[in-house]
């Protein structure tokens, strides 16, 4: 059984949607999240659109895959079906950085769940350090978004807003948890192997040039 704060009835769900810039921890600190919250599991829309993207002809591929409304629809059904069939709470990394996608997405899911939408937010500098952490410089996809983001978690996307700046991961994912209401467990890993997973985890993460991003 989850511990919390409260008790989750059956059926009920919370999806803990985890927003920022590419850099801020998002993917990290939903590992920690789920490693930490027994009976909870990680949802990436992310491959929801990688899917879409191979599934299309190159010519009819857009720009990026949250300008589709099936990418919108398809991971709000992937939510609700997860939620019909999962007790635990849902992780969703995902930026989300235009106000109709994220109307579509996380508000149109509040409606029907409990879901806390939070921005993990962090400065340029932070951002650019731990872009160049899992070897992605200046000039990386991920980078080139980062005016983008900070810009659109300043005037459009404006909920639960996290700064991160100069918190670890463990750290980070402990304040979602309080927040949410949700007391994670202990993390037995040795300092080596905390080490060694988030290399492996950063490592996964690198972003190669192509013509279809989020």
């Amino acid at each position: 059984m989850i511990k919390s704060k409260f008790f989750i009835q059956a059926g009920d769900c919370m999806i803990l949607w985890l927003n920022g810039a590419f850099g801020a921890g998002k993917t990290q600190t939903a590992c920690e999240l789920r490693r930490r919250l027994p009976g909870s599991c990680v949802f990436d829309p992310e491959n929801a659109g990688l899917f879409i993207r191979a599934s299309l002809p190159p010519a009819a591929r857009p720009a990026g895959f949250q300008d589709l409304p099936l990418w919108r629809a398809l991971t709000c059904d992937m939510l609700r079906l997860i939620a019909e069939r999962h007790d635990g709470p849902i992780i969703v990394p995902m930026t989300v950085t235009d106000r109709t996608c994220c109307r579509e997405t996380v508000e149109a899911l509040s409606a029907e769940f409990d879901v806390r939408h939070f921005i993990l937010w962090a400065e340029r500098e932070t951002l650019q350090k731990r872009l160049a952490s899992r070897l992605e410089g200046s000039r990386s996809w991920a980078a080139l978004q980062m005016e983008r983001c900070l810009r659109a978690f300043e005037t459009d996307i404006t909920e639960v807003k996290l700064p991160t700046d100069g918190l670890t991961i463990s750290q980070t994912a402990e304040k979602i948890a309080d927040i949410a209401g949700l007391v994670l467990s202990e993390d037995r890993r040795s300092g080596p192997r905390k080490a060694l997973d988030r290399c492996l985890l950063q490592l996964r993460q690198i972003r190669f040039p192509g013509p279809f991003h989020p």
